[in-house]
């Protein structure tokens, strides 16, 4: 049994800067969001006492393939990328469209697990675009799982209440962030990730037209902050003006 985890390359959130409300991706490192780790860790655990093979499915520009190794070291046991310079500034529609192509490559699939969201543009359209893509049932949100032979039962965390359900398998499910604690590698592991096996693509490769963006960002700025800028030169003036704000109370 293979479980995929798609999983995608961001820059480090930690260390953007913001500038006049935009982000600032000057020197950023890149790496692996943190929604995409808990999917792999839900992979992992599903994994442990049976013979599932993990792999790791990615696309993006070349920089993913040396990213993916912090998958492969937390336990990931290959990669499937798919590699293309014209991928940098892709939008959903279509990575969903190139995930689904690499997919149909793949033998014995039987469940795709993608984070609730990308941690950076965060729209949640991943999955729900390659479910029906791959015309699979889809499972979001969902805070546990389990599967026995080819059914997977699943909850779902939803607003005021948790929905259990069972899905055949192949399926796809969209974890939910804080689903489990991603373990952290080590040292033995990073070093292993180098060896484990990776196939790499090109758009070529998979034979489909990328054609033009559907989906348009018009904006991604930083919330205005209102500051006010009040001068204090004391502990005692800083409560005060706490105080006075509601901040703390009296």
């Amino acid at each position: 049994m293979n479980i995929v985890v798609a999983m995608k390359q961001i820059p480090d959130l930690q260390q953007i800067r913001i500038r006049n409300r935009q982000p600032v991706f000057d020197d950023v490192p890149l790496t692996i969001g943190d929604i995409d780790k808990n999917a792999l860790e839900a992979a992992v655990n599903l994994k442990e006492g049976t013979d599932a093979n993990i792999i790791v499915l990615s696309a993006g520009n070349e920089d993913v393939e040396d990213t993916i190794k912090e998958a492969l070291a937390a336990g990931a046991d290959e990669a499937f990328l798919i590699l293309d310079d014209d991928l940098e500034d892709a939008e959903s529609s279509q990575i969903a469209t190139i995930l689904a192509a690499g997919l149909k490559k793949m033998d014995d699939v039987s469940l795709i697990l993608f984070g609730e969201g990308s941690g950076d543009n965060y729209s949640g359209q991943v999955g729900s675009r390659v479910a029906e893509l791959m015309d699979l049932p889809q499972v979001g949100y969902v805070s546990t799982i389990e599967v026995n032979g080819n059914v997977a039962k699943v909850t779902r965390s939803l607003e005021d209440v948790e929905e259990v359900i069972e899905v055949e398998l192949p399926a796809v499910i969209s974890v939910m962030a804080g689903i489990n604690e991603p373990r952290i590698p080590s040292v033995t592991q990073i070093l292993k990730a180098g060896k484990k096996p990776k196939e790499v693509l090109e758009l070529d490769d998979i034979e489909i037209d990328l054609g033009a963006a559907t989906i348009e960002t018009n904006s991604n700025l930083a919330p205005e902050s209102d500051r006010k800028k009040i001068v204090v030169k004391s502990v005692d003036e800083l409560v005060e003006k706490l105080t006075a704000e509601n901040l703390i109370g009296r």
